[in-house]
């Protein structure tokens, strides 16, 4: 596959998986492909959840100015299999205070 500069492509992979209820697979970059190339895993980290069962894409994106290939048995992402915690929410007007306050990002020290 070749990956054009500044574009984003879904690069096949050959793999489906029948991941198991209550469990989900998340793609995510290899750190050697961030360090050394342009190449970067566009919605990192991506999730396969159970439900998926087609063949597994790569959505990647050329941050550089020049064509990147992808060869078969290169290694531009990596999976990992993490459970699933099912949880319920409770709709509340309001929420308790913290030492954050008001403040919002960046506010809850150096």
């Amino acid at each position: 596959v070749e990956v054009a500069p500044h574009s984003t492509v879904i690069v096949p992979t050959g793999l489906k998986m029948a991941i198991p209820h209550s469990w989900k697979v998340s793609v995510r970059p290899r750190s050697g492909m961030s360090a050394k190339t342009n190449i970067r895993i566009a919605n990192a980290p991506g999730t396969i959840d159970a439900g998926y069962l087609d063949e597994v894409g790569i959505i990647v994106t050329n941050i550089g100015d020049e064509p990147y290939h992808i060869c078969t048995g290169d290694r531009i992402a990596q999976f990992m299999l993490a459970p699933v915690i099912e949880t319920s929410f409770e709709e509340v007007s309001e929420l308790s205070d913290s030492d954050r306050g008001e403040g919002g990002f960046g506010s809850s020290g150096k």
